[in-house]
C-alpha cells in the first residue's frame, strides 16, 4: 500500500511540474493547503466608526493560540501581498474553530484601511502561528490589572474572553483609555460582562470628556488603589506604556508590569538621505525618522516584515553601504555587511540596502 502511495505522489508531481500537487490542491481548496497557512474571512463586524473585527476560519496546520498573542497576516492588495502582525482578540481556542483579529484604521495604514472597509466575507488571507509573549502566566494570579487604550484593548480582551468562556473571571480592574464611550472597541460587550461578574471592574476613562485630558499614572491610585499589588499588562500608544514603565519602575517592581507595543516610540533628529535598493533597482530619498521598512514599501519594493515594532525580527536585510540610525536610541551604527532591523532603522546618509 505504501508503495502504490508512493508512486501515485510521484506520477502527480511529474504531471503537475513545474507546481507541486499542492499548490493545485491550493487553488481549488485554499485551506487545504500544507506548504502555506491560509485562512478565509467568514464575517467583518464594525466595533467603532474606524475599527471592525475580521473572523476568520484557519486552514490545515493551525494549531491555536494563547491569549494575548498576535498574528501575522497576509492580505493581497491590488496584486502585491502586503503582511501585518495584528493581536487576536478571540479567545484561545483548539485548532478547528475561528479565530479573530480586531483592528483599527490608522491614518494612511494601507493594510488597515483595507482590513476595516474593503475586505469582503469569503476572501482568503495568508496566515503565519501565532507568536508573542504577552500572555498570562500558567497559573492565574488572584488579582489582575490591565491598562489600555484605544486598539490596545484588543490583546486582553482575548484574556477576558477566556475567562468569560471559563466562567471563571479573577478579580480584574481594566482600565481603559479612548476618546468618548462611542470609542471604546468592545464597549457593550465589556460593559454586559462586567454587570455580569462582580470580579470584573471596568474603568472607562474619556480624553474628551470635560475634566478628562490623558490618562495619566496619578489617576491610577485612585482607580485603582492597590495597582502595586497586582501583576499588570498594558497595551496601548507609546505616550501610556512610557508612562506606565516608568512609574512601576519609580515604585521597585518592573517585573510586575508587562507590555505589549503595537507603535514604534521614535527619537527624532535624523539626518536621512538616499536610499537605494540593489537588487530592486528602486532609489528614493527619505527624511532621517522614517522606518527603512516605510521607506521600501512606499517606494514599491516587497519588504519582509512583521510586528514592526522591533520585536520579532522579521524585518532583517542587509546593508550594502552607508550607516543608519536606530530610531529608539537615536544611535548611528552599521558597516557594509551588516544585518539591520528596517522597521527600526533610518537612514543616517545615504545608504544602500541589498533588497
Amino acid at each position: 500500500m505504501k508503495r502504490v502511495t508512493s508512486v501515485t505522489a510521484v506520477l502527480l508531481s511529474a504531471l503537475t511540474t513545474p507546481l507541486a500537487p499542492d499548490d493545485y490542491i491550493g487553488l481549488v481548496r485554499p485551506l487545504w493547503s500544507r506548504r502555506q497557512l491560509r485562512g478565509r474571512v467568514e464575517s467583518v463586524r464594525p466595533e467603532t466608526v474606524d475599527a471592525a473585527t475580521v473572523v476568520i476560519r484557519p486552514g490545515r496546520g493551525w494549531r491555536g493560540h494563547r491569549a494575548g498573542q498576535y498574528v501575522r497576516l497576509g492580505v493581497g492588495i491590488d496584486g502585491v501581498w502586503q503582511w501585518r502582525a495584528y493581536s487576536l482578540s478571540s479567545a484561545p481556542g483548539g485548532p478547528d474553530g475561528p479565530i479573530s483579529i480586531t483592528v483599527k484604521a490608522g491614518p494612511g495604514g494601507r493594510v488597515s484601511q483595507y482590513l476595516v472597509h474593503r475586505i469582503e466575507p469569503g476572501t482568503t488571507v495568508r496566515l503565519e502561528h501565532p507568536q508573542g509573549r504577552f500572555v498570562l502566566p500558567p497559573a492565574t494570579p488572584r488579582r489582575l490589572l490591565f491598562l489600555t487604550a484605544g486598539s490596545g484593548i484588543t490583546p486582553v480582551m482575548s484574556m477576558v474572553r477566556g475567562f468569560a468562556l471559563r466562567r471563571e473571571i479573577p478579580d480584574i480592574v481594566l482600565i481603559h483609555s479612548a476618546p468618548t464611550g462611542n470609542d471604546v472597541i468592545f464597549g457593550a460587550e465589556l460593559r454586559r460582562l462586567a454587570g455580569r461578574y462582580p470580579t470584573l471592574r471596568v474603568h472607562e476613562h474619556y480624553t474628551r470628556a470635560p475634566g478628562g485630558g490623558r490618562l495619566t499614572m496619578r489617576k491610577l491610585s485612585t482607580i485603582c488603589p492597590d495597582w502595586s499589588e497586582r501583576p499588570a499588562w498594558a497595551c496601548g500608544p507609546p505616550g501610556l506604556l512610557e508612562a506606565a514603565e516608568a512609574h512601576w519602575r519609580q515604585a521597585g517592581i518592573s517585573d510586575q508590569l508587562r507590555v505589549e507595543r503595537f507603535h514604534l516610540g521614535v527619537v527624532r533628529g535624523g539626518a536621512g538621505g538616499r536610499v537605494r535598493f540593489v537588487r530592486s533597482g528602486r532609489m528614493t530619498t527619505a527624511d532621517g525618522d522614517t522606518p527603512l521598512l516605510v521607506v521600501g514599501e512606499n517606494t514599491g519594493v516587497l519588504m519582509p516584515s512583521g510586528c514592526r515594532t522591533g520585536i520579532c525580527r522579521s524585518c532583517l536585510a542587509r546593508l550594502a553601504s552607508g550607516r543608519v540610525r536606530d530610531l529608539r536610541t537615536g544611535l548611528e551604527h552599521g558597516d557594509e555587511g551588516d544585518v539591520i532591523q528596517t522597521c527600526v532603522s533610518a537612514a543616517a546618509g545615504d545608504v544602500d540596502i541589498d533588497l
